[in-house]
């Protein structure tokens, strides 16, 4: 599936870019355990490999936000990544590693006394904990005002809704339920699992990204 250029920090520029003949799609969800699982092995162990053995015909790498409604704070923490997108694209990668690094704080255990904005307001300076995002910026995109709209509506949402709606939209297409799921070249690759270790994914790249 295509990036819109809207989202282009969803592709990781350090691998092998956007002339690269293969494509790997990781569909995440910041409060899965799984999800983070699979992607601090990814991030700190299969992207150096990409870049040291895998350059030709070389590997595209695609962060593809899943919001599993079932967790309430799933939506937020992906409205955070939607406004990181919009305001820091070069930060998107490293705001999602620090995310998961911190993600049982958005645990539903965590969250359930927690006003809406407030839990904006926490992710919000998560997110200026990283180098290039803007704290008062990103918030600025995430809180819900408490007053109707002009119009009257009263689900105002935020000022990153209609990203957020685009993504679940582009989602829904490919039909992706689990997390993590992992797309190559556009199909689905259920022999990846979460718990997959740095030399199982070298030798199934050895095979696959040639």
């Amino acid at each position: 599936m295509a990036l819109p250029p809207k989202f282009s920090g969803q592709l990781l520029t350090s691998a092998s870019g956007s002339s690269a003949k293969h494509t790997i799609e990781l569909y995440l969800d910041y409060v899965c355990p799984f999800s983070a699982k699979i992607f601090k092995t990814f991030y700190s162990s299969v992207v150096p490999l990409i870049n040291q053995k895998y350059t030709s015909p070389g590997i595209r790498v695609i962060f593809r936000q899943q919001i599993q409604p079932w967790h309430p704070s799933s939506t937020l923490t992906h409205e955070a990544g939607a406004a990181v997108l919009r305001t820091a694209p070069n930060s998107f990668w490293a705001f999602s590693e620090k995310l998961f690094e911190h993600q049982k704080e958005y645990f539903d255990v965590n969250v359930v006394n927690e006003g809406r904005n407030e839990t904006y307001k926490r992710l919000a300076k998560l997110a200026g904990s990283v180098e290039g995002v803007d704290e008062k910026t990103i918030l600025d995109l995430l809180v819900v005002s408490d007053k109707p709209g002009e119009d009257g509506s009263l689900n105002v949402g935020n000022k990153v809704t209609d990203d957020v709606k685009f993504q679940v939209k582009a989602n829904r297409v490919t039909g992706v339920h689990v997390t993590p799921t992992v797309l190559f070249n556009g199909v689905e690759e259920r022999s990846i699992s979460s718990g997959w270790t740095a030399e199982q994914w070298d030798e199934w790249l050895g095979k696959n990204a040639v």
